[in-house]
């Protein structure tokens, strides 16, 4: 579901994989992680995840992001917990995603 909706950006790929991703940052000669941070409840996972990815491969910095304010608020649970019970989702995820999630959960 990502591809259609990153294909318009020439400087985007998506690349699976398994694993840590510190390793995956290494193998492919990344610098830094960039993680958004919605609300302060997201700080506390994000922060042990910094600094436990520190520990690990402390050549890689983590960078955090605030989103648009129109976005703070959005996570992938509500968003299903909206699509599950027949809620318009439209104005979170992009088309296809919002025409699989209708599928998802056909009532």
């Amino acid at each position: 579901m990502l591809r259609p909706n990153v294909a318009k950006f020439p400087n985007v790929t998506l690349t699976p994989f398994g694993g840590l991703l510190v390793d995956f940052c290494i193998a492919h000669e990344a610098d830094a992680i960039i993680r958004g941070l919605r609300a302060l409840s997201d700080f506390e996972f994000e922060f042990n995840m910094a600094l436990m990815n520190r520990h690990l491969k402390p050549q890689i910095e983590t960078i955090f992001v605030m989103p648009n304010e129109q976005f703070s608020y959005t996570s992938s649970s509500l968003v299903k917990q909206v699509a599950k019970y027949g809620g318009d989702v439209s104005h979170f995820v992009p088309p296809n995603v919002a025409a699989a999630l209708k599928i998802a959960y056909k009532r």
